[in-house]
């Protein structure tokens, strides 16, 4: 089947020393951070693409950011045993969060509780009380890494995807396991939830994309072997009609977020994508914009665009 859309490839932005790892969203719908393995933590304006600005810079790898609201705070969790709590009006680290010694994966924020929760290389969740700035509890959920976290859009469920292939379905409130989703048979890099709190999708270092069903108590909806190599990140489009996964196989892919029908693929030999891994995605309002980072220290930027019938 014809793909219905267009791919151009609009940017390349560069300016990252090493691998990029994270992306995140910016007040501002044109903006967005990034970050990586060299510390450096950069905001970008899609209207002026070569006008990168460095916001922090940190003393290891940054593989998690967050930001929240509230404060104007972003979040940078990074390869050592701290959360930086950056104010981004003043660009001045507010407070350094201890956490156990381990590399931090994923940080959500649940802005009902005030909390951010932290995934762990030693298999704990950290949760923060972002209004006390301080650790409030630790819990261990396995041997191996934490790995990836998404909160259910409408109910107080947080979704954790586990290196010894497990998915946790917790309790909010009380952390207390409700589900244990099995069926991946390597570590889950990303989860997340549908905009409408529907489905779990979940992508795994065994190239398999997963969607589970949350109204028929988890059960699995699909198995999609999505990809050649590792599924590294999922992103949904501002509309919620489309997702993205991105890959160690160097690939980006675009979805039906409906039927979970495969639209588009976007790589190096059709797209000029990028030459390794590309590690994350962020989908922007602005002009429905896709932003892929890449183990090749680049940051490109894609339109997609329905094709004239």
């Amino acid at each position: 089947m014809a793909s219905p859309f267009q791919v151009q490839k609009l940017h390349t932005l560069t300016g990252h020393q090493d691998c990029v790892y994270v992306l995140e969203q910016a007040p501002e719908s044109q903006k967005f951070f990034s970050a990586g393995a060299d510390g450096m933590v950069a905001r970008w304006d899609l209207t002026k693409p070569e006008l990168g600005e460095l916001v922090a810079q940190v003393s290891s790898s940054v593989y998690a950011l967050r930001y929240v609201p509230e404060r104007n705070w972003l979040l940078i969790g990074h390869n050592f045993n701290s959360l930086e709590v950056l104010d981004l009006a003043s660009k001045a680290i507010v407070k350094t969060i201890l956490l156990p010694a381990a590399a931090i994966f994923d940080i959500r924020y649940a802005h009902e509780l005030h909390r951010a929760f932290v995934a762990l290389g030693d298999g704990s969740l950290a949760v923060v009380d972002m209004e006390k700035l301080e650790v409030e509890k630790v819990v261990r959920f396995s041997e191996k890494s934490t790995r990836s976290l998404a909160l259910h859009p409408g109910k107080p469920e947080l979704a954790l995807g586990l290196s010894d292939h497990r998915i946790l379905i917790l309790d909010l409130h009380t952390l207390e396991v409700k589900q244990t989703l099995e069926g991946h048979t390597g570590s889950v890099f990303t989860v997340a939830y549908t905009p409408d709190g529907s489905y779990l999708l979940s992508g795994s270092r065994d190239a398999h994309l997963r969607v589970w069903d949350t109204e028929n108590s988890y059960q699995e909806h699909t198995s999609i072997i999505a990809h050649l190599f590792t599924l590294n990140h999922i992103a949904f489009s501002p509309n919620g009609r489309l997702f993205a996964t991105c890959s160690m196989d160097k690939s980006v892919k675009v979805w039906d977020a409906q039927t979970f029908k495969l639209l588009k693929v976007i790589d190096k030999a059709r797209h000029a994508g990028h030459g390794t891994s590309v590690n994350k995605l962020f989908w922007s309002a602005h002009w429905n914009q896709l932003v892929s980072c890449s183990d090749d220290r680049s940051i490109a930027v894609w339109a997609l665009t329905l094709k004239e019938i």
